[in-house]
């Protein structure tokens, strides 16, 4: 019993050591209310901290739910030159671009274009429902439009507005049509390049209302509606038209070569198959040269593979052509993303 008590009391006696080291001693509870006292001022900065203290409690709590997202890019060591590339596999469906205006291009973080070291791409062109026609094919020669020609004669093409276009469009069996801008540079030189194939024609088929070559100003408020209607964004636009089209007829357009005798050889193979004298296509090659002169295609699919540099880049889809000033309020290169991957 003896060595039990003296076993407690060593105990007590260290407890109360330990009290001594109390950094943060309290006050009596017989002791509070005699040596402290409230204060509308304590009061006020009581409940402001509290406010406070709750705006950071529910804000961290906010941040610890929210979901970040970090982006790092993070460069490729490699021993050899033939792992500097990267290859990029897409496929990608544009609904009313044609493929003669979609391009393909790649660029680096320094601003360098043709960044792909090799490519290849494949281009479908595709009805306005959405299926495919045929494979584009790409010209190997770029085309010589006729830039410096003349007409000294009077305008022979009939100029249509939106009141006068369905009555014209019916009367004739084939109806080639220019739609045009004042302001398209490319629309100016085409400009006698199209009424000299008219006097021609006319010349050639004296009295042959069959064929009728006509234009349209897309500028004009006669006739803007007219090319809103047909979808033209590019200048100029050649479209044609048939006497039985009815209202989902598909209107092949011409991106030939824009000079007088490709225009009137491309024009009198459609009055041959309104003679039956071959045979009737909405895809005509009037100069043999494997790639035809115009189509029905309004829209295309680019597929292909690009091999580019390991390094920060975009790959690049876009409207381009040299012998069009595009209507950039109307172009439309929404697209449908089939595949990307790298």
């Amino acid at each position: 019993v003896v060595l039990a008590c003296g076993g407690g009391s060593i105990k007590m006696s260290f407890l109360q050591s330990l009290k001594s080291v109390d950094f943060y001693r309290k006050l009596k509870k017989d002791l509070q209310q005699e040596l402290t006292e409230a204060s509308l001022p304590g009061a006020a900065l009581s409940v402001v901290a509290a406010v406070v203290m709750l705006g950071l409690i529910f804000a961290e709590f906010n941040s610890y739910l929210t979901v970040g997202t970090e982006s790092k890019v993070i460069m490729d060591h490699f021993d050899s030159s033939t792992d500097d590339t990267l290859q990029v596999n897409f496929n990608v469906t544009f609904p009313h671009l044609k493929c003669d205006y979609a391009s393909v291009d790649a660029t680096n973080f320094m601003g360098t274009h043709d960044a792909g070291l090799s490519a290849r791409v494949s281009k479908i062109r595709l009805d306005k429902d959405g299926r495919q026609i045929n494979k584009f094919e790409e010209r190997t020669k770029p085309l010589n439009h006729a830039t410096e020609e003349k007409h000294d004669g009077p305008a022979t093409s009939l100029v249509l507005t939106s009141d006068t276009f369905e009555a014209a469009h019916h009367r004739h069996d084939v109806m080639i049509v220019n739609f045009f801008a004042p302001w398209c540079h490319w629309c100016q030189k085409l400009e006698p390049v199209w009424e000299k194939s008219t006097t021609q024609l006319s010349e050639k088929f004296p009295g042959d209302e069959r064929l009728q070559m006509a234009k349209v100003d897309c500028t004009s408020k006669a006739s803007e509606s007219l090319c809103i209607k047909n979808r033209i964004d590019a200048f100029p636009t050649i479209l044609v038209f048939r006497k039985d089209d009815t209202g989902s007829s598909l209107h092949e357009s011409y991106h030939g070569e824009r000079s007088v005798p490709a225009i009137t050889a491309w024009s009198e193979n459609f009055l041959a198959q309104v003679k039956n004298q071959v045979p009737k296509t909405r895809m005509v090659d009037s100069d043999k040269d494997g790639v035809a002169d115009s189509h029905h295609g309004v829209g295309c699919m680019v597929s292909g593979l690009l091999h580019v540099q390991r390094a920060p880049g975009m790959l690049v889809m876009q409207a381009v052509s040299d012998g069009h000033e595009f209507n950039w309020e109307t172009m439309d290169v929404s697209h449908t993303v089939n595949h990307l991957s790298f």
